[in-house]
C-alpha cells in the first residue's frame, strides 16, 4: 500500500510550527543571558620618548672618510679644517650638518678643537718589576760570607 505524502500546506505548518518555538527559545535564551553594560576601556597608550639630538659640523673628504667633528657654534673652525686639509692635499673636502642623539648611545664631542692630523702618542710599556724577595736572598748570601 502507497503512502500519501503530507501535503505542502501541512509541511508548511509544521516549518512555522519548529521556527517559532526556535524563537521563543532563542529569546529565553537570550533574556537569560543579557550581559551588563561593559564599562568603557582606557586605552594605554605608551608615550614615546623623544630623544635629544644636538646639530654638529662634519668635515668628510670627497671619499666620505670623516675628518673632523666640531659643535655647532664652530662653524668657522670647521672652515679652517678644511683649508688645513686643502693645503695639505688636492683631495675635495666638504662640511655637513649632522644631528646626534644625546645622552645614552650618543656621542660626547669636547668644546676644544682637537687637531687630528697629530699622530697619537702611543704609552710606554713598563718594564717587569724584578722582585723583591729574589734581591734581598742574595744580599744575606754575601753577608754571610764575610763572616
Amino acid at each position: 500500500m502507497a503512502r500519501k505524502s503530507p501535503s505542502r500546506l501541512e509541511m508548511r505548518k509544521q516549518v512555522e510550527a519548529v521556527e517559532a518555538a526556535g524563537e521563543k527559545g532563542t529569546e529565553e535564551k537570550k533574556a537569560r543571558k543579557t550581559p551588563k553594560a561593559a564599562a568603557p576601556r582606557a586605552k594605554r597608550t605608551k608615550e614615546k620618548v623623544l630623544a635629544r639630538k644636538r646639530l654638529v659640523w662634519v668635515v668628510y673628504s670627497g671619499s666620505m672618510k670623516e675628518e673632523g667633528r666640531f659643535p655647532y657654534d664652530q662653524l668657522a673652525a670647521a672652515h679652517e679644517k678644511i683649508e688645513q686639509l686643502k693645503l695639505k692635499s688636492k683631495k675635495m673636502y666638504f662640511i655637513q650638518p649632522v644631528k646626534e642623539i644625546l645622552g645614552e648611545g650618543g656621542v660626547v664631542i669636547a668644546k676644544a678643537v682637537v687637531d687630528l692630523d697629530d699622530e697619537p702618542v702611543k704609552p710606554k710599556k713598563k718594564a717587569p718589576k724584578a722582585e723583591d724577595d729574589d734581591d734581598d736572598d742574595d744580599d744575606d748570601t754575601d753577608d754571610d760570607d764575610d763572616e
